[in-house]
């Protein structure tokens, strides 16, 4: 296990190239030509994108992928070896071979020729990928030791915390970008600005989403760090909540300014930041709010920085969690800075990341709403935001429609009472069986489980335990006037289009008929 990552032009090989975290670093090095390759079980538009811009993909994780390092005579055709492993779902582009790799005498490809290999958390021993790089020598590294030497090269800005760090983070990247700060950017959602997940700019900022999940985070050494909260979200990897303080604590430890939301306690009174934000105007907080007004279209509120009022903040994100995502954006602006008006102007035109609160479609008069909130105190922040929504619609009736997929068997389980109660602002709430991520079932739990566990606590709650029948649910079930919002980080959102597209079937007949009548 090598600890070093070059950056010098030396090629990169990601293994599951098209996951969230690892194509926004993918994309960035393809962007600063060094040679990227990578391996995934399908294609998607962000592998798409990482293709066109010059990374070749192998469409399985196998061990064969890394066979070109093995090739025993220059004169062998590595771009045939490519386009056999590229095959049917390349997006037809055509396959671009490897530049000769200089071989040491006993066949083997040298060190200083091999990938670099990376890895998340979700690759493990047992990947034969994974072991064909361990046996043919390559220096082996986790996604998050990519990250930290990128942020090392930059006057890096790394936001974390429990929930609202990629809005925060995409929120703070669009601020920068509009302003003529030209960051690059590395965040865990895509978002319309700059057409995906990263960018890479020629400015010396560099506003990266910073995750916690795995502890990871402890080997991010930024100029300005930021903590959105601090709550126990991955029992997969902590064992209590003071095990996630300490990985943020040593967070703060390696940012040279740390701000931080002392709205949570935790932050508050743990990790005392040392610039602090805050929807109370006496919490002593350096950034705080007042005259603050929730409403259907947006929030307003007046902004103050250590007793002075900077001036009016508009955005058109929904609830209380949102407005303070912008404080802390306000705050790291005014630490780079930026002046108030230019920070308060950027921000009001910021529409917000995919899938956070993301509307996908209007069909039949049914609003359908695409989050990828899967916490309890999440999907209470998202429901509260989408009740705003549909009270601010005086004109006629209208109910909120949360259709719900848990997600991982240990999150389901120790969360289970929080999530019990965490749909009150929803009128009708639908539950579909869990998303494993990849675990075992060890605890025995089924989605009717945790429908039973709502039902205890909310009059309406109906348990679909397949996507198809989620799909049928819904088609019989939504109303004109509805807000239809789909809740989970696994694959619920895929059946949105199908659901979409019946509603929509059903506003052309209707029209029809009613053309025909007149």
């Amino acid at each position: 296990m090598h600890n070093s990552i070059d950056l010098s032009g030396k090629p990169f090989h990601f293994i599951g190239i098209g996951g969230i975290g690892m194509s926004a670093l993918a994309y960035i090095l393809a962007k600063r030509q060094v040679p990227v390759f990578g391996s995934d079980i399908r294609s998607s538009h962000i592998t798409q994108r990482l293709q066109e811009n010059g990374a070749q993909i192998f469409w399985r994780q196998d061990a064969s992928n890394l066979d070109f390092y093995r090739q025993k005579s220059a004169s062998t055709d590595e771009a045939a070896v490519l386009s056999s492993a590229n095959g049917e779902g390349s997006g037809g582009l055509p396959a671009i071979a490897p530049k000769p790799v200089r071989l040491a005498a006993n066949g083997i490809s040298s060190p200083v020729d091999l990938p670099q290999v990376i890895c998340s958390t979700a690759i493990d021993g047992t990947n034969s990928e994974y072991q064909a790089a361990l046996d043919l020598g390559c220096p082996i590294f986790h996604r998050s030791d990519l990250l930290a030497a990128l942020i090392s090269e930059y006057q890096s800005i790394a936001v974390a915390g429990t929930h609202g760090k990629t809005t925060t983070s995409s929120m703070l990247a669009y601020v920068l970008l509009k302003a003529g700060l030209d960051p690059t950017i590395v965040v865990g959602g895509e978002v319309k600005a700059w057409e995906g997940n990263a960018r890479l700019g020629e400015g010396p900022y560099l506003v990266a989403e910073a995750d916690e999940s795995d502890g990871s985070l402890a080997k991010l050494s930024a100029k300005i760090g930021v903590v959105t909260n601090i709550e126990l979200d991955h029992p997969d990897h902590y064992q209590s909540l003071d095990q996630v303080i300490e990985i943020f604590d040593t967070f703060k430890e390696r940012c040279t300014d740390l701000v931080g939301c002392i709205d949570c306690p935790t932050v508050r009174d743990r990790i005392q930041p040392g610039i602090s934000y805050s929807l109370n105007l006496d919490s002593g907080a350096d950034y705080t709010v007042d005259c603050i007004a929730y409403r259907a279209d947006g929030t307003t509120a007046r902004v103050w920085e250590k007793g002075q009022i900077l001036g009016q903040l508009s955005i058109s994100l929904l609830g209380a969690h949102n407005l303070s995502n912008a404080l802390a954006v306000v705050a790291v602006g005014r630490l780079v800075g930026l002046d108030f008006a230019t920070i308060a102007r950027e921000i009001a035109t910021f529409e917000g990341a995919c899938r956070r609160f993301e509307t996908r479609g209007n069909y039949n008069d049914i609003q359908f709403v695409d989050d990828y909130a899967h916490h309890p105190s999440e999907i209470r922040a998202t429901l509260h935001a989408a009740s705003l929504q549909t009270k601010g619609l005086r004109s006629r009736a209208t109910r909120v429609v949360a259709v719900f997929q848990p997600h991982r068997y240990s999150r389901t389980r120790a969360f289970l009472a929080e999530f019990a109660e965490s749909f009150s602002d929803a009128d009708l709430v639908v539950v579909t069986d869990i998303y494993s991520a990849g675990e075992a079932n060890e605890f025995q739990l089924s989605g009717q489980q945790v429908a039973d566990e709502i039902a205890a606590h909310h009059p309406r709650v109906h348990y679909s335990p397949s996507m198809s029948e989620v799909s049928e649910f819904l088609g019989e079930t939504l109303l004109p006037g509805d807000l239809a919002i789909f809740l989970g980080a696994g694959n619920l959102n895929q059946i949105i289009p199908e659901v979409m597209a019946f509603h929509q079937q059903v506003e052309q007949t209707a029209l029809a008929e009613a053309r025909h009548r007149a």
